[in-house]
């Protein structure tokens, strides 16, 4: 029995125990809309009418489940299992940027009344556990049909400012459009005082989850949201390219044409929220360094000059130091795959730059977004060079895996760790990188250690 079933027969136990008491159990959010969608959900949310929380507390007990945190939110999770149970509540903010919130419990506040502190029409929908029968108080389920975000009350929606990036992203993931009205709210909303892990949450859901997120970006673009924590992106916009070789126009339409190709291919990449921010970020340089040159539109080294940028981006976001290091490594590198192939390179050059990569065959799958981000009408095309490039990444991991020099082999031969050694160690990798076999290139660090 998997862990949705064992979920789904507890909450029908919950909603039992809840009716004998008087009280009813829906499901509600995320949850209810998945199942309309057709979507798998692994999170239940239960909201819980008609009884008082003390009376609900010992139902919680007699499931054998301990109460966890949120107590004081009218809020149980249950543990060991995707359940989550509340009590009916409205809220006011008492602070700014999705920081603060008041929270009034009320068991036997109207099913409208509690509804109506959902963000979205499409969340507002309510499903009675036990009959399945559907409370629509705002339309959720006419929205869903016609593919529409729209948010339930001007009020409420506009205390919490998070709700613009959660629109944005369920308008990625579901492939919806706004209201007009909600695209219009959206434009008054200030995001300065959002914290940056709340941002960056609602940013890695947009990349990881939906198949077009580039949807995410043009929501915001449309109602005049990317300054404040997108301002890099905003600046893609119109920034010229060669129509030679990107029919798609700005860099702005190339670098969401890149991040949708990049979202199919990430489930095959080793980091996917890495690898899709690399997408990204990898052409941030191209503002600062596009000029014409000889009646072309050149953006010479907007690679590297791209890593200083991306660098104040992602900091701005978080401050996870392994995504740094993946990101701006991509970005450096992200145009050579595609330009060795096309110069008919020779091993050490791929070699090389393999050794450089943090993740190479991660850098080879932006390189294959990149291209198809950038050429219209050019599947087909890119196998040659796709086939070149996984075949030396091939060659060069078989070469890695060979017996190699280390700095326990320098010590065991009688060198001593000082100023050299990092030397000697790097002169030991490039004999790695160049195919010499570990006798011989011990033999020629130990030589190299005694001039």
């Amino acid at each position: 029995m998997n862990d949705i079933t064992k979920d789904m027969q507890l909450a029908e136990k919950l909603a039992l125990a809840v009716k004998a008491v008087g009280g009813c159990a829906y499901f509600v959010g995320g949850c209810v809309r998945d199942k309309l969608l057709g979507i798998p959900c692994g999170d239940l949310d239960i909201e819980v009418h008609g009884i008082l929380p003390e009376t609900l507390e010992r139902i919680l007990d007699t499931l054998g489940h301990t109460r966890t945190v949120g107590l004081s939110f009218g809020i149980w999770s249950l543990d060991h299992t995707n359940i989550d149970v509340a009590m009916p509540r409205t809220e006011k903010a008492t602070g700014k940027g999705h920081r603060d919130f008041k929270t009034f419990i009320d068991p036997y506040l109207p099913v409208e009344l509690a509804a109506q502190r959902r963000d979205f029409s499409i969340n507002a929908i309510m499903e009675n556990v036990l009959t399945h029968e559907l409370t629509d108080c705002f339309g959720g389920i006419e929205d869903l049909k016609n593919g529409v975000i729209r948010h339930v009350n001007d009020q409420s929606f506009t205390e919490d400012p998070l709700r613009v990036l959660r629109g944005a992203g369920f308008a990625a993931r579901f492939g919806f459009t706004l209201a007009e009205e909600t695209a219009a709210l959206f434009k008054k909303m200030p995001l300065g005082e959002l914290s940056r892990e709340r941002v960056f949450a609602e940013l890695e859901k947009a990349l990881l989850k939906a198949e077009h997120p580039s949807v995410f970006f043009d929501v915001l673009r449309d109602t005049d949201q990317l300054d404040t924590w997108f301002a890099e992106i905003k600046a893609l916009i119109g920034v010229e390219q060669s129509p030679v070789y990107h029919a798609e126009g700005d860099v702005y339409n190339h670098t969401m044409l890149v991040l949708d190709k990049a979202a199919e291919l990430r489930s095959t990449a080793k980091e996917p929220l890495y690898f899709m921010l690399s997408a990204l970020c990898h052409d941030f340089g191209k503002p600062t360094t596009t000029s014409v040159i000889d009646g072309r539109i050149r953006a010479f080294m907007h690679e590297n000059v791209g890593v200083d940028i991306a660098h104040r981006f992602i900091t701005r976001l978080t401050s996870e130091r392994a995504l740094s290091r993946y990101v701006l490594n991509m970005i450096k590198l992200h145009m050579r795959p595609n330009m060795l192939a096309g110069q008919n390179a020779g091993e050490k050059a791929y070699f090389k730059l393999f050794d450089e990569a943090i993740e190479p065959r991660d850098l080879l799958l932006l390189a294959k977004a990149d291209f198809y981000g950038s050429v219209s009408d050019s599947k087909g095309e890119y196998t040659q060079t796709e086939e070149k490039l996984i075949y030396e990444l091939c060659e060069f991991e078989k070469l890695m895996k060979k017996p190699h020099v280390t700095g326990a082999d320098l010590i065991a031969a009688g060198l001593k760790p000082n100023e050299d050694f990092s030397k000697l160690l790097e002169l030991a990798h490039k004999l790695r990188l160049a195919g010499v076999d570990k006798d011989t290139a011990l033999s020629q660090v130990i030589a190299e250690a005694e001039k």
